[in-house]
């Protein structure tokens, strides 16, 4: 996996305006009366991100609207985009799955990741892996719980967001590589965490912020969390490398798209204006709420991560034998 800091071996003002090699002369460009960004879920965590953005980007338009599209695990949001005007004021911001984990898992999309222009990543988070009380208390390690799992092989269950995500993958991965039938569970909303503090589940593999309060409490216990370091928390909680499983790192990125055609200075202007977003104490404040971690990769370097990870999904997608689904 190409992580941020395999990225970001640049200067910080490299990365910035690495839109098409042009220069950093956006702001001399008139703003926007009004742009929309679209999210393809309930409200949540992808809007309450994107509104702390707009908040601080009036320079690219004098009104920014979030408008939130759920439905088909975000796919409606990203055909609205793809059928907008490539004018700038149709901007889509979403994890960065339905371009590298999508195509993979479904048999047919009613877009390609070519109908899209990657502008920059705001905000990533890791994953982890959390088990409750039917789990004896005396796994407190993931080699613990491994062994836990081999030995009560039909209790040996994990819940996620659903199938065909990268939790569900993770989760084949892990069972896969240790060697022990891993049952995934999957459901909607926050059926899982309810379910594993009622002992229903075993474990569960949800984004890292969904948990931390039970955890913290000792309601359910962290094991091991998927990011290139540990998170900041739950400091205590090694990694998925630290615990033996290095090919198991991972972190959920959200981006911002626009259209394909969108002409490069305006795709330019874009990005500068998100990167000064995402550098006011506003958002940094506001993001650090939201048990997210600011992770700024732009135009040319995001390109090369969608890239990487498209072939990386391919790969697990194939080596759990996942049948795509329409």
């Amino acid at each position: 996996m190409i992580t941020r800091r395999h990225l970001l071996t640049g200067s910080a003002a490299s990365v910035v305006f690495s839109a098409a090699g042009l220069p950093p002369r956006a702001a001399a460009q008139s703003r926007l009366t009004t742009a929309h960004i679209l999210t393809g879920y309930t409200p949540g965590l992808p809007d309450a991100v994107a509104r702390l953005i707009a908040d601080q980007m009036k320079d690219y338009a004098a009104s920014i609207v979030i408008e939130t599209r759920p439905g088909a695990s975000g796919r409606l949001a990203v055909e609205a985009v793809k059928a907008g005007e490539a004018d700038g004021s149709i901007i889509l911001f979403a994890p960065l799955g339905f371009i590298t984990l999508f195509p993979h898992v479904y048999k047919t999309l009613r877009y390609e990741p070519r109908d899209f222009t990657p502008v920059s990543t705001a905000v990533s988070f890791a994953t982890s892996l959390i088990v409750g009380p039917k789990v004896p208390s005396e796994a407190r390690t993931l080699a613990d719980f491994v062994e836990w799992c081999r030995g009560n092989p039909r209790h040996a269950t994990y819940g996620t967001a659903g199938v065909g995500t990268s939790l569900h993958f993770i989760g084949a991965m892990l069972g896969r590589t240790a060697g022990f039938e891993y049952l995934h569970v999957p459901y909607q909303g926050r059926g899982a965490i309810q379910d594993l503090l009622k002992g229903e589940i075993a474990s569960a593999i949800l984004p890292i912020g969904s948990s931390v309060p039970l955890v913290q409490s000792g309601e359910l216990r962290a094991l091991a969390t998927t990011g290139p370091r540990r998170s900041p928390l739950l400091p205590d909680v090694p990694t998925m490398a630290e615990a033996g499983y290095p090919a198991l790192e991972d972190l959920t990125w959200y981006g911002f798209f626009v259209p394909a055609k969108t002409p490069p200075d305006k795709v330019e202007r874009l990005n500068s204006a998100i990167q000064r977003a995402l550098r006011t104490e506003e958002v940094k404040s506001g993001i650090a709420k939201l048990s997210v971690e600011i992770d700024a990769i732009a135009t040319a370097e995001f390109a090369r991560l969608l890239a990487s990870e498209s072939r990386r999904w391919k790969a697990i997608v194939q080596t759990a034998a996942f049948t795509p689904t329409d």
